[in-house]
């Protein structure tokens, strides 16, 4: 959980605030739900998205890292 105590905030000479500074785990999280959210724009890839979601076959990240010798 990110608290607003670790978001920092920049400012202006005027006090205006102009960016923020957040944690690297807040930001990945905003990264994959605009990847998620850009990928829902199209019905097609929408679909494979959603099917992806309910399969329930495939393989483990393990073996495919074992299949792929990394």
């Amino acid at each position: 959980m990110i608290l607003s105590s670790e978001i920092q905030y920049v400012s202006d000479e005027s006090g205006e605030p102009t960016a923020v500074i957040v944690p690297i785990s807040l930001w990945r999280e905003i990264e994959a739900e605009r990847e998620t959210a850009y990928l829902l724009k199209s019905d097609v890839m929408k679909r494979r998205v959603l099917d992806a979601k309910d399969r329930k076959e495939g393989l483990s990240i393990e073996t495919i890292v074992e299949k792929l010798g990394i």
